[in-house]
């Protein structure tokens, strides 16, 4: 076979080249006119009163969001405390004890299958399971809700990051007679912690700026939470509502809103990268 003229290959190289930095190109630009746009339009919302009050009247000037501020973290919090646990565990199989076999097959691609289902479906599907029978919405629907989004991202962040772990290191562990368990989590988790952790940095991203699955589950609410058995306001709801009300102050509350989730997503995948760096760099 003769290979290509290298003048040829040259030019081929250049125009891959110049295609993907293209490409990258109108990712950042896009990014930063986004991030322009928002701190623009929600920066002067953002005062004391925007996370220390409840929403304003209608027509009314002033008030803040504290109130989904609050509902925000508690259903992330109880996503959290549900999803990440299910999902390392899921991923520890895939990785530990069903890499080869059918069923850790099937679970993963049941993994890869929910992660691109759209969150809407997801919400419908707590909707029917949860909303439904309880005749109402509530906070707890809509952690249940963010779980379910966040145990595939977890689970094959966590089987990806165990991989990474020499199977050296589990072979002299063995070796000693520890058990598999033990091993497992005593020595696997502790070289691998900080790749666990990015991948639970990353769920939680993932979920914060869900409105779809809020929508059918936790709905929203412009009071005090006093019992997540009950509509729980929260940011994303809030911004839809706001931003798609007639009224100016709502407007630039929902503006507002905008950035404070912006930047909350923006930090936690800053952070995760920054972890996942060093991961690699070990």
């Amino acid at each position: 076979m003769n290979p290509k003229p290298a003048t040829k290959r040259k030019i081929v190289d250049k125009t891959v080249k110049m295609v993907s930095g293209l490409g990258a190109f109108i990712g950042i630009f896009f990014l930063v006119w986004i991030l322009y746009i928002v701190i623009q339009k929600g920066a002067s919302s953002i005062n004391w009163d925007f996370f220390t009050k409840l929403p304003a009247p209608p027509g009314v000037t002033g008030g803040g969001i504290s109130n989904a501020i609050v509902g925000t973290f508690l259903m992330t919090l109880l996503a959290s405390l549900a999803g990440i646990p299910i999902g390392l565990l899921a991923g520890v199989y895939l990785s530990e004890f069903g890499r080869h076999g059918r069923f850790g097959e099937l679970v993963r691609f049941a993994a890869n299958a929910l992660m691109g289902i759209p969150s809407i479906i997801i919400g419908l599907f707590v909707y029917a399971l949860i909303v439904l029978p309880m005749r109402h919405f509530s906070g707890w629907a809509g952690a249940a809700a963010l779980a379910i989004i966040m145990i595939p991202v977890v689970a094959r962040t966590t089987e990806d990051m165990l991989s990474l772990v020499p199977n050296s290191l589990r072979e002299a562990v063995l070796a000693l007679g520890a058990p598999r368990w033990k091993m497992t989590l005593g020595v696997i988790f502790r070289a691998a912690k900080t790749g666990l952790i990015t991948g639970a940095l990353l769920a939680i991203a993932r979920v914060s700026g869900e409105t779809a699955p809020l929508l059918f589950t936790s709905l929203n609410n412009v009071y005090w939470t006093k019992s997540l058995n009950e509509p729980t306001g929260n940011l994303t709801v809030t911004i839809f509502n706001f931003a798609m009300s007639p009224y100016e102050d709502w407007n630039r509350t929902a503006w507002g809103a905008s950035l404070l989730i912006t930047f909350a997503v923006l930090f936690l995948t800053l952070v995760a990268r920054i972890i996942f760096r060093e991961v690699k760099q070990r």
